[in-house]
């Protein structure tokens, strides 16, 4: 097994362990889930907080995401894609979201090094998430893009404006129940008005 292949396969399992325990999971713990020695990790990382900042990089990537809705058949209906699009979506929304909360819970959240505040401060955490929503836009347009010609507006829009609402409310609306994925879908579709 290469290096990056060994680097992988540890971050692979020690994700879940970091959103049941955050940063208090133990070298032992690590060394168990990922089936290997202690001393492998930290060949593999030279401490922790490299191997945590990995974890973190492979949770924010969009690839899972993206590779998902790129296996949505498009010759099933629009609602159908659209709805299978939301779900896998709201899974990675859920998986950044529990691993954020448990690495903040566990003290990770403050910023450890001022060259990372640094970093954030020119754009390059910013730029990889707009890269990451630029591709995960990219993905929805091809979802609307057979039905274009029957569309009230271009797919790059619609697929925005999906992303919006699909997103938007759950930030602005937490004591609220929130619409299941259908009922996002069915509006966006059809509107808030019955037919006729």
């Amino acid at each position: 097994m290469s290096a990056e292949d060994r680097r992988a396969m540890i971050v692979h399992a020690v994700l879940p362990l970091l959103i049941e325990h955050g940063t208090n999971v133990t070298s032992s713990q690590i060394a168990r889930a990922a089936g290997i020695g202690e001393g492998t990790i930290f060949r593999a990382f030279k401490d922790k907080d490299e191997l945590f900042d990995a974890c973190t990089a492979e949770a924010l990537r969009p690839d899972h995401v993206l590779d998902a809705i790129a296996e949505i058949p498009l010759d099933q209906p629009l609602e159908d894609r659209l709805a299978e699009a939301a779900e896998a979506l709201g899974a990675h929304l859920e998986r950044m979201s529990a691993l954020m909360s448990a690495l903040h819970a566990s003290g990770r959240g403050r910023r450890r090094d001022p060259g990372q505040r640094t970093k954030d401060q020119n754009g390059t955490g910013k730029s990889a998430r707009r890269e990451s929503m630029a591709a995960i836009r990219a993905a929805m347009v091809e979802l609307f893009t057979p039905e274009k010609d029957r569309l009230r507006l271009p797919p790059e829009q619609l697929a925005a404006l999906f992303l919006t609402l699909l997103f938007g409310g759950r930030r602005m609306t937490p004591d609220v129940d929130a619409p299941t994925t259908r009922q996002v879908v069915d509006f966006f579709l059809h509107g808030a008005v019955e037919a006729g």
